[in-house]
């Protein structure tokens, strides 16, 4: 398996929801609203075998002190295989040294995340105001 990583606007509004789809997330739902907010978040990095999608995420930040990952999504056939591991790792070149990096994971993500780094923030909790029906 052959992936690239880049950070780019030049997807497919199709590709990306199939993506969410796939992994029954709402935000599938509202396709124009969800293809506008990741080509307009701080970075939007996607993943490709060949000239398929298979995963992306994308940064809300103010370039200098704190970055927030609000999707980081790959495409259930290609769970496993290290590509969210590989989108991180590309955040991390262009975030790595700021103040703050915030997330919020659920379910199986949590202990993909500790591995990758990221810990409880002390005694923090969630919130959140949403309109999907996913969680």
């Amino acid at each position: 398996m052959n992936i690239t990583i880049k950070e780019t606007s030049n997807v497919r509004k199709s590709d990306i929801i199939d993506i969410y789809k796939a992994n029954k997330w709402s935000s599938a739902e509202k396709p124009d609203e969800l293809y506008k907010a990741l080509l307009n978040s701080h970075s939007f990095v996607t993943a490709w075998e060949n000239d398929k999608l298979v995963g992306l995420g994308n940064a809300l930040s103010d370039g200098h002190l704190v970055v927030y990952y609000p999707h980081l999504i790959v495409h259930p056939d290609y769970h496993g295989k290290g590509i969210g591991k590989l989108i991180l790792n590309k955040f991390q070149e262009k975030y790595g040294n700021l103040h703050q990096q915030i997330l919020v994971a659920e379910g199986e993500a949590i202990g993909f995340y500790e591995k990758c780094g990221f810990k409880k923030a002390g005694d923090t909790q969630s919130m959140w105001i949403y309109k999907g029906g996913d969680h």
